[in-house]
């Protein structure tokens, strides 16, 4: 038999492309080739997304450009939104099979059993009573970084989000298995790990453990010269993992922390589990250790009940805080959830003004953040990619810095001296070592 081409496409999270690259080792040791996403293609697979209307929104158009593109190619569905609309989804044109979370590891099996693509597209564990196993994950191919799946699923059950719904309760692998999937990475000569997870510092629910336990068994692991922890809740954010992280040379100053409002009538519309103050204590912490740390925020706006003073509490409490960086979000009603029989709906285009003000004050803010390094000496890991003759890594506060292209550097960790900043924020800089 012929070899059969297989690509790959992800929506979404970091977790998802950890489970695609997982998914895309199973179909490559099964004996398939894995060819680019424009490529054309015996199967297709969309790893999906379903955190707003608009991510629904483009798995959908992709599957019909997928099909368009590669009529008698089989397209199989996973991710969260197969897990919340599979019928919708396998009401598409082209659509073979949707299978939801819980057996998302068994899809390289399910495709191959599939005999033949008449009939209805067949849509399998999409149960939300069903989600309790953990499908482990590791993403490969860059050269740089991995990604490294260590928890799943989460008990928050936030007002706005059916990520709970999507993926299930809390649950994650034992450390020591994690542990020698970082030591796998490590073989592969990937020097940074992004830790990952759902509600990644609530690891342990499953095996008793905790967070800060894992932390001190990765940062062990031999070859691996840089961790980043993808995003902690901050009530989950300790003095203890902060200290951790400060005192540790391969935990990176970079945290990704959601506040989603700066109003706590709003947080305790959202159910949130803390308040600004609680929120701008987290900050203050991390900082007193960390005076360098990379802080990025995710923030919603346009909740409803969400008046302009609430607003203006938020733009005012971000603005104080002065993060390196704001992912904004305009609300998006998702069913099921209790925020869609909230009252006080926001207008589409006040909820656009907010957040280009928001942007613009993210603009500011991560320019002010970056040109504070001009002058100074930091390492960078530098990556593959090259543009305009340029290359480009990260220092570990997660500041892009560009050099002349040399692939001598690629994959190594440089002494580099900032010269200037250019007008897209990225440093100029002078390796010296």
């Amino acid at each position: 038999m012929a070899v059969r081409r297989v690509n790959f496409h992800t929506l979404g999270c970091k977790l998802n492309f950890s489970e695609s690259s997982t998914l895309a080792r199973q179909f490559v040791e099964g004996g398939f080739e894995r060819v680019a996403p424009t490529a054309e293609a015996d199967i297709c697979v969309i790893n999906s997304c379903s955190v707003t209307e608009h991510a629904d929104k483009k798995c959908r158009n992709l599957i019909r450009k997928l099909h368009r593109r590669n009529p008698h190619a089989l397209i199989a569905v996973t991710g969260c939104y197969a897990q919340l609309k599979p019928y919708e989804i396998a009401q598409i044109e082209g659509v073979d099979i949707v299978l939801g979370n819980n057996y998302k590891g068994d899809l390289y099996q399910r495709v191959v059993e599939i005999a033949s693509k008449s009939g209805e597209a067949a849509v399998h564990s999409c149960s939300v009573e069903e989600l309790t196993r953990f499908f482990a994950a590791f993403s490969t191919g860059d050269r740089t970084r991995a990604f490294l799946k260590v928890q799943d699923g989460c008990d928050y059950k936030c007002a706005y989000c059916t990520i709970h719904y999507a993926r299930g309760s809390s649950r994650n692998m034992p450390i020591a298995d994690l542990v020698r999937e970082a030591e796998q990475i490590a073989a592969e000569g990937q020097k940074e790990i992004v830790i990952t997870g759902i509600n990644t510092g609530d690891f342990g629910r499953t095996t008793g453990e905790s967070f800060l336990d894992l932390l001190r068994a990765l940062d062990r692991v031999e070859g691996i010269e840089r961790y980043r922890i993808s995003s902690i809740e901050p009530n989950l954010l300790t003095d203890e993992i902060i200290a951790f992280c400060a005192s540790s040379p391969k935990f990176q100053h970079h945290f990704h922390i959601p506040i989603q409002s700066g109003s706590d009538k709003i947080l305790g519309l959202m159910r949130r589990r803390y308040t600004t103050a609680k929120f701008a204590d987290r900050i203050a912490a991390v900082r007193r250790a960390m005076p360098d740390a990379f802080i990025g925020i995710d923030v919603i706006v346009g909740f409803p009940g969400e008046t302009e003073e609430d607003f203006r509490q938020t733009y005012d409490f971000l603005a104080g805080i002065a993060p390196a960086f704001l992912h904004i979000f305009p609300f998006s009603e998702r069913p099921g959830t209790p925020a869609v029989t909230m009252p006080g709906k926001v207008q589409a285009s006040v909820a656009t003004r907010r957040v280009a003000e928001l942007e613009a004050l993210c603009a500011q803010l991560h320019r002010q953040f970056c040109a504070q390094a001009v002058g100074s000496e930091d390492r960078v890991l530098f990556e593959s990619t090259m543009r305009g003759g340029w290359m480009f890594g990260f220092t570990g506060n997660y500041r892009r810095v560009k050099v002349p292209y040399d692939r001598n550097y690629i994959n190594r960790i440089c002494r580099v001296k900032m010269v200037e900043i250019d007008n897209s924020d990225d440093l100029i800089g002078e390796i010296l070592d």
